[in-house]
């Protein structure tokens, strides 16, 4: 939704600036039947369905279009220390300016990509369903909410999401929801480092199993299998990892038409203040107003509350869609647990860029222990509520220890020397690491800072954030269980990342939040807000609540299932 000045300009096809010479018409479509904001994986599934269906489409991203034949250039970027991560796609500057006045800053950039494809072009590319009992976490344990739809509502589209994407996986998660069909592409072979957690797991009666990955691990859709280079986050240079500059594509080649470097800066309504009449986008020519009939915010779990609130008027003076002041409320994030050290024998990470294998057994039941030859995991000593402690997701990282490239710039050492220091610095290390999620809580917000502006004049995100007891409890317990299969392996265990050092994995989700009371939330089950009858908000911004699954996989099924609503409609 930010501007799109900066050095994001000279990202663009062609490697056009920042002024109007790239030829580019992006004046606003006339007769569009739909307005869709944000090209990520749910603004251009959505484009591709309706395009598809002969409606017209036009699509507004905030930024470039990036070249593919960039990308090379751009992984010798996140390979260098000299780059910061957040330059491999031009984030920073007024263009990406927030703040974070919560209890825990929030390190909005370091995971942002703005520009055709939104965040799936730096993403790890992890596609997991939600469990059931995600959907029914009130029910179930008395914390959080209900969604107000089901697995089973989502069912069909998760498997449709997993065609559109390309996923590769296989049907060996014994703790995985039911599935209908296989995924479209066999699973990746578990990495070197992986037998060797699975040998310790074995022991300790813990259960492993294959990662889908919306990676190609044979040629599917165009695009070519994975060719190894290991940096698929931040940057794919071959494709295999899908991006959602699939899906935009593909909506141009059916009649869409797909505006970059157009952030819209509020969204206006007709006289009656129940429909949305236009969009008001700036560009490097000027502002334009673009009319539809129907509209699509899909922007993430910031922007998209975000434009809301700019879009204050007088029939919505706390912000469109905004009755129940549930908008920008509820934000959630997973935080990382992991676990590393060092064996005294090879072992294979750091050479993969992707995870292979997890393990979901303390998923639902976090708290339980394991039986096993080597004395299994100990239950959770805890009080043994329900609810008292979230779900955990568990990975067995093949990406540990330190860069060889950056060991070697910043050692003193040369020659055979060095060689000799890389080599022994390099092949021990060991890691897991995990995903834990937190329940929505009204206080951890998205907001406006009125203080700070962005290039076009916009009060900035402020991002109100901190990390609750029942978070740093399910922290806690990840930690350990990462330790009790580290110690079976043998591993001098050097660090640990828990309930004080943890981060984000930059999901961001909760601040439109989906629910059947307009009193207590922002939009309804097929994703459309209550006080607005034209505008639908797809994004993981209306998960209720977060689990602890990547949450991509569900944005897609949820963008294909509001598509086919606003179809009909159309």
């Amino acid at each position: 939704m930010s501007g799109s000045s900066g050095d994001a300009g000279s990202d663009s096809a062609g490697g056009a600036g920042n002024g109007s010479g790239d030829g580019a018409d992006r004046r606003p479509s006339k007769g569009a039947d739909v307005c869709v904001i944000g090209s990520g994986p749910a603004g251009t599934l959505i484009a591709n369905e309706l395009a598809g269906k002969g409606h017209d489409v036009v699509v507004l991203e905030a930024g470039p279009r990036f070249d593919f034949d960039s990308r090379p250039e751009r992984m010798e970027r996140a390979i260098r220390p000299s780059h910061s991560n957040d330059s491999v796609w031009g984030m920073g500057g007024e263009r990406d300016a927030f703040s974070a006045s919560g209890e825990r800053y929030y390190p909005l950039n370091a995971a942002r990509a703005k520009g055709v494809g939104g965040s799936t072009l730096r993403w790890q590319g992890m596609v997991m369903r939600l469990h059931e009992a995600d959907f029914e976490r009130r029910t179930r344990d008395g914390v959080g909410a209900d969604w107000p739809l089901s697995y089973g509502d989502l069912q069909p589209y998760y498997a449709r999401a997993e065609r559109e994407l390309g996923v590769a996986g296989a049907a060996d998660n014994p703790f995985a929801p039911p599935r209908e069909q296989p995924a479209p592409l066999p699973a990746f072979d578990p990495s070197y480092s992986d037998a060797i957690f699975a040998e310790a797991c074995e022991r300790l009666g813990v259960t492993t199993h294959s990662v889908s990955n919306a990676r190609n691990s044979e040629s599917y859709d165009g695009r070519s299998a994975c060719v190894g280079y290991g940096t698929c986050q931040p940057v794919c240079p071959s494709g295999a990892k899908y991006d959602a500059s699939t899906h935009a594509e593909k909506a141009e080649r059916k009649g869409g038409r797909v505006i970059d470097r157009a952030p819209v800066q509020r969204l206006e309504t007709d006289a009656s203040g129940t429909r949305v009449e236009r969009a008001i986008y700036a560009t490097p020519d000027g502002e334009h107003s673009q009319k539809a009939r129907q509209f699509v915010v899909a922007c993430g779990g910031v922007e998209t509350p975000r434009l809301l609130l700019l879009s204050e008027s007088e029939d919505h003076p706390e912000g469109l869609a905004n009755s129940s002041g549930a908008v920008g409320k509820y934000f959630m994030d997973h935080l990382f647990a992991g676990t590393g050290g060092t064996l005294d024998r090879e072992t294979g990470q750091n050479h993969i860029g992707f995870i292979t294998s997890e393990t979901h057994q303390f998923y639902d039941e976090p708290g339980q222990g394991t039986n096993g030859a080597g004395g299994g995991i100990p239950a959770w000593e805890g009080n043994g509520r329900k609810g008292d402690l979230g779900p955990i997701k568990l990975e067995f990282l093949n990406y540990a220890g330190p860069s060889p490239v950056g060991s070697a710039l910043g050692s003193e050492q040369w020659g055979d020397e060095l060689l000799s220091s890389l080599r022994s610095e390099y092949g021990g290390h060991i890691a897991m690491g995990g995903l834990v999620g937190q329940l929505p809580r009204a206080e951890h917000r998205i907001a406006l800072d009125r203080s700070t502006t962005d290039d076009q004049g916009n009060p900035v995100p402020d991002i109100q954030w901190s990390i609750d007891d029942r978070t740093k409890r399910t922290l806690e317990r990840a930690n350990g269980i990462q330790r009790a299969i580290l110690e079976e392996l043998g591993v001098d265990i050097s660090w640990s990342v828990g309930p004080a050092e943890t981060g984000p994995a930059y999901h961001h989700m909760g601040t439109t939040r989906m629910g059947t009371d307009p009193a207590t939330s922002v939009v309804d089950a097929r994703l459309r807000t209550h006080d607005v009858a034209n505008l639908t908000l797809a994004s993981s911004s209306v998960f209720p609540t977060s689990g602890a699954m990547n949450p991509t996989l569900t944005i897609a099924a949820l963008a294909l299932k509001a598509a086919a609503h606003l179809d009909r409609d159309l």
